[in-house]
């Protein structure tokens, strides 16, 4: 199967039928039929059974599916690179960063390096761990900051420097609080977790059992943002980083980090082939600065 077979073969399974293969391709149905007879002879076997008026795949296509539907994301990720390649130029940044780093070091940073660099566009997104890798492959950005660096990819990072986690909480809820709580005070207390928010979140709750704690967790947020949102609702407490817990600090709540201190580092990564511009290595200087002061 060369990749036009991929593509009609893709097209038809999702779309269920010639004519909406046709339609998402934008080519004749008979084209689209004579493509998939054609692969359909290549491979040796039937893809697809016609029933009520609609093609049910057979259970080759399932097998075949996954591996074609990995293939076909990374065309549409070629395309999506050259794309943005063409709409690049040189004065423009794309950066992407975490939400919690997106929050306040991010702005920070660019408002900082744009005194001195004011013909610079910056094209700023916020990134997931999950989509961190997807995002530099389409070129939809330059710079990916994040706090943990995927692993077998060809990706290279720079670190940036670090951070901590801290408790964020309304004053009336934890008064005359220490300068760094023990994990062991949060116990009995009405907590939001953020747990399953990657793997900053799995920092603590690795930290939880092995000091043997249990908390009461009335939440369970996705991300920090949620989390600390809710903090300022009075839903409860919450544990995230420090760049999310400064930012999101106002009138009533207040913030402090852990008695055992439970550290990560925040890296700049980026495609081994593409590494920064001189333009991004100066800015990423800059972010490192302000995250040092954070």
């Amino acid at each position: 199967m060369n990749l036009r077979h991929i593509e009609i073969f893709h097209a038809v399974y999702v779309n269920g039928s010639v004519s909406g293969a046709a339609r998402a391709l934008n080519v004749s149905q008979p084209s689209v039929s004579k493509m998939l007879r054609h692969a359909e002879s290549l491979l040796g076997f039937q893809l697809f059974q016609r029933a009520s008026g609609r093609l049910v795949p057979t259970e080759d296509a399932h097998t075949l599916f996954s591996e074609v539907a990995e293939i076909q994301d990374r065309v549409y990720a070629l395309r999506e690179a050259g794309r943005n390649l063409r709409r690049g130029s040189g004065g423009m940044l794309r950066i992407s960063a975490l939400p919690s780093l997106a929050l306040s070091a991010l702005p920070t940073a660019v408002s900082q390096f744009l005194r001195t660099h004011d013909s610079v566009k910056f094209d700023l997104q916020t990134v997931h761990h999950d989509d961190l890798l997807r995002k530099l492959y389409e070129r939809e950005t330059e710079i990916a900051v994040a706090y943990e660096v995927p692993h077998a990819a060809p990706i290279g990072a720079k670190k940036l420097g670090g951070g901590e986690l801290a408790v964020l909480y309304r004053e009336e809820d934890m008064p005359n609080a220490p300068e760094r709580v023990g994990i062991e005070i949060l116990s009995g207390k009405r907590f939001i977790s953020v747990g399953q928010s990657g793997p900053i979140g799995q920092i603590f709750t690795q930290e939880l059992q092995r000091a043997e704690v249990e908390l009461d967790e009335v939440v369970s947020a996705r991300t920090f943002y949620i989390a600390s949102a809710l903090v300022r609702q009075g839903v409860g407490l919450t544990v995230v980083d420090n760049f999310t817990a400064k930012a999101s600090l106002a009138p009533g709540l207040a913030m402090r980090p852990l008695q055992n201190p439970l550290r990560f580092d925040v890296h700049a990564m980026f495609l081994t082939n593409r590494p920064p511009t001189a333009l991004a290595t100066d800015f990423l200087k800059t972010l490192e600065r302000v995250i040092a002061a954070s």
